[in-house]
């Protein structure tokens, strides 16, 4: 009696976690850079937004961009059967881009599928924007996202995850920054230039030890065809004073 109440449970418990596994995911919009975000630098970023629905389609994405860390240049690519419509504000604080400040920067992005398209069940649709500059004063950008569906349903992914909390049900999407680069870019300017300055020295003392090399040979063929032309006047001097003393 005791062993088949043991199986029984056993059976409840193993049914349990198979439950547990096959239980789907559930997605949700998020967001993330095709390539690396780095700190004060400039990106682009896909809104990654799947369709949680089975009986109805995703016509329109709202995404706010953050107040507290606002970006002066915000460019969504072309979707087709998508229009996307860019809303600015004014700036409390202005910024300074390029040498010039700027008195507004993009609020909102909002996405709206033609009157056929739209996410359909069982699919996810990719929204890229190029931004920048990015802060160089925090590690991550918090988007907060509204997804609309075709039968008036509205899913807010506003919630900030708390730090040591569990994942809330509707998180917002949050961008993770990398760390700034150390400006590469010159240093490998400057290491090119060096090299070439060394390349150019290097070839510099090879041109004057050839040059040298060069003027030593000739000097030496020089000095060569005197010593021949010395030597053959003295041989011709000789004779013809042997002769001087013969005829004597």
């Amino acid at each position: 009696m005791k062993a088949s109440r043991r199986l029984a449970a056993a059976g409840a418990l193993a049914g349990t976690a198979v439950l547990a596994l096959s239980a789907p995911a559930f997605a949700h919009v998020s967001v993330a850079p095709e390539g690396t975000a780095a700190k004060g630098g400039y990106a682009v970023v896909d809104f990654k937004v799947p369709n949680e629905r089975d009986d109805a389609s995703t016509t329109k994405l709202e995404v706010s961009f953050p107040s507290d860390h606002p970006l002066a240049s915000v460019m969504p690519e072309r979707i087709p059967g998508w229009t996307a419509e860019v809303t600015k504000s004014k700036l409390a604080k202005p910024l300074e881009m390029h040498g010039q400040k700027i008195s507004e920067a993009v609020s909102k992005v909002t996405w709206t599928a033609d009157a056929k398209n739209g996410i359909e069940p069982g699919f996810f649709q990719k929204f890229p924007v190029s931004l920048g500059t990015l802060p160089e004063d925090t590690d991550e950008l918090v988007f907060k996202a509204v997804q609309t569906y075709d039968n008036k349903e509205v899913v807010r992914w506003i919630e900030v995850q708390e730090d040591g909390q569990e994942e809330p049900e509707n998180p917002a999407p949050v961008l993770a920054l990398s760390a700034a680069s150390e400006d590469g870019h010159h240093g490998s300017a400057a290491g090119k230039t060096a090299d070439k300055d060394a390349g150019s020295a290097a070839d510099t003392e090879t041109a004057a030890a050839d040059s040298s090399a060069s003027g030593s040979d000739t000097t030496a063929r020089v000095l060569g065809v005197v010593g021949i032309v010395v030597g053959a006047l003295g041989v011709a001097y000789g004779v013809l004073a042997g002769r001087r003393r013969t005829n004597a």
